[in-house]
C-alpha cells in the first residue's frame, strides 16, 4: 500500500477534514482545536506534518531564539501556585530583591557576552504581601515593584540591551508606565480554567491566576499597542479541551489587537520541593500535541515557541510539530523558574536544527515585524534600531 494511503488510513475522517479544510486556507474553529488536541496517537504525525507545513508556508526553515540575560528583580510574590519553587517569603533560604547595581552588572556581562534582551522577571505584587518588602521599596525610594523595575529597565537600556518584562499582573497605567522602557512585554496565560483556582488546585492560592484578571491585562497591552508574549502551561490539571480553550481564547484577543508576538507551549516540570511534587509531567506527544494545535489554530504567521531546556531531547519532534522559535537563551544567568535545566549551548542547538534542515538565527525581544512606529514607543525606537542595525551585520 503507498506511503500516503497507509497515513490517511490512521486518520479518521473528523480530524482529516480539518486538516484539509485549514490547509487550504480555512479558519480553525475552537471545535477543530479540541479535536485536533485530542488526536490519537495514530493520527499525530499526520496533524504534525500540516502543522509543520504551514509553519514553513509562514516562516520558512528559520527558527529563532533571542540571547537574553535572565534578571530575577525579586522572587517575593503574594501568589501561592503549588508548581513553583521560584517564590519566597520574606526570610526564607533563597529570598532575595536585587539592587540596580546589580542589575547594570549584569547587563553590562551579558552585553560583553552578545546577549541583546534583559528579561525582568519576578514575583506578582509583593508588597501587597509583605510590610518588610514595602520597607525595602522605600529604602529603594520608590512606591511600587512595578517602579522600581522601571529603574531596573532605564540601567539595562544604559548598558545596551533591550527590556522585555514579565512582572505578573499589571494595570494598564502601570503598563502604559512601562512601554517607553521596554521593547516588549509578557505574561503567560497559562489556562482559562476556572477550576484551578478552585479548592486543592493549582492556583487555589493565586489571586493572580484568574483567568479573567489575566485576559484583561492581555486585552488592555493590545489597547497599549504593546508587542505581548503569552502561553498556556500544560501539565498542571488541565484537560486536553482546556488546553484548546486556552489557545482559543489567545487567538481571540490577537483577532481584536494584532499584539500578540509569541504564543508559548511550556511543560510543567516536576521538582522535589512542590507540594505537587508526584505530579505526572506532560508526555512528549502531550506537548506535541499543543505545540501542532497551536500552530494550526494561529495560523502560518504567528510566533510558536517551546522552552528547549525543559524539554533537551525533543528538539527535533518540536520542529516537526510546527514550532519556530526556542524563546529566550542565556548564556550568564540560568532559568531561575526551572533551575534544574540549563539552556541549551547555542552551537550543539544550531547543529541539531541544522540536521533537521532548519537556520538557527538570533533575533530580538521584538519579533522583526513589530519593530514600527505603531508597536515600537518613540523613546525606544533609536535602541531597537541599533540593536536591529547590528543583528543584521551578525547574521
Amino acid at each position: 500500500m503507498p506511503e500516503q494511503a497507509v497515513s490517511e488510513s490512521r486518520v479518521h475522517a473528523p480530524v482529516r477534514e480539518i486538516l484539509e479544510r485549514v490547509l487550504a486556507g480555512g479558519r480553525a474553529t475552537a471545535e477543530d482545536a479540541a479535536a485536533l488536541i485530542a488526536c490519537s496517537d495514530e493520527e499525530l504525525p499526520e496533524v504534525m506534518a500540516a502543522a509543520a507545513a504551514m509553519r514553513d508556508a509562514g516562516k520558512g526553515r528559520t527558527v529563532t531564539y533571542s540571547r537574553k540575560v535572565f534578571l530575577p528583580i525579586t522572587n517575593l510574590c503574594r501568589d501561592r501556585c503549588s508548581y513553583c519553587t521560584f517564590r519566597r517569603d520574606p526570610g526564607d533560604p533563597g529570598a532575595w530583591t536585587m539592587t540596580l547595581d546589580e542589575v547594570t552588572a549584569w547587563s553590562r556581562r551579558a552585553g560583553r557576552l552578545g546577549c541583546k534582551e534583559a528579561l525582568m522577571c519576578l514575583g506578582d505584587k509583593p508588597e501587597l504581601a509583605f510590610k518588610e518588602y514595602r520597607a525595602t521599596l522605600a529604602a529603594f525610594g520608590v512606591a511600587s515593584t512595578i517602579e522600581y523595575v522601571g529603574r531596573a529597565c532605564e540601567a539595562a537600556l544604559a548598558e545596551g540591551l533591550l527590556p522585555h518584562t514579565n512582572a505578573g499582573i499589571m494595570s494598564r497605567g502601570e503598563m502604559a508606565m512601562l512601554r517607553p522602557l521596554n521593547a516588549s512585554m509578557g505574561l503567560m496565560l497559562e489556562s482559562v480554567s476556572p477550576r484551578l483556582r478552585q479548592r486543592g488546585g493549582v492556583h487555589q492560592w493565586a489571586p493572580d491566576k484568574e483567568p479573567a484578571v489575566r485576559l484583561r491585562m492581555m486585552a488592555e497591552a493590545g489597547e497599549l499597542k504593546i508587542p505581548f508574549t503569552t502561553g498556556i502551561l500544560i501539565g498542571i490539571g488541565e484537560s486536553r479541551a482546556e488546553r484548546a480553550q486556552s489557545l482559543v481564547a489567545i487567538r481571540e484577543i490577537h483577532e481584536r489587537y494584532g499584539h500578540i508576538q509569541e504564543v508559548i507551549i511550556q511543560n510543567f516540570r516536576a521538582k522535589p520541593d512542590l507540594a505537587i511534587a508526584d505530579a505526572p509531567e506532560p508526555d512528549h506527544l502531550e506537548m506535541a500535541r499543543a505545540i501542532a494545535t497551536a500552530r494550526l489554530l494561529m495560523g502560518p504567521t504567528m510566533n510558536v515557541q517551546a522552552p528547549p531546556n525543559l524539554s533537551p531531547h525533543e528538539i527535533e519532534l518540536f520542529l516537526a510539530a510546527g514550532i519556530n522559535d526556542w524563546g529566550g537563551i542565556s548564556p550568564l544567568s540560568k532559568d531561575y523558574v526551572n533551575p534544574e535545566a540549563p539552556w541549551p549551548h547555542l552551537e550543539a542547538l544550531a547543529e541539531r536544527c541544522a540536521r533537521a534542515g532548519f537556520h538557527l538565527n538570533q533575533r530580538l525581544a521584538i519579533y522583526p515585524e513589530f519593530i514600527t512606529g505603531e508597536w515600537v514607543d518613540p523613546a525606544m525606537m533609536p535602541h531597537v534600531a541599533r540593536l536591529a542595525a547590528q543583528l543584521s551585520t551578525e547574521v
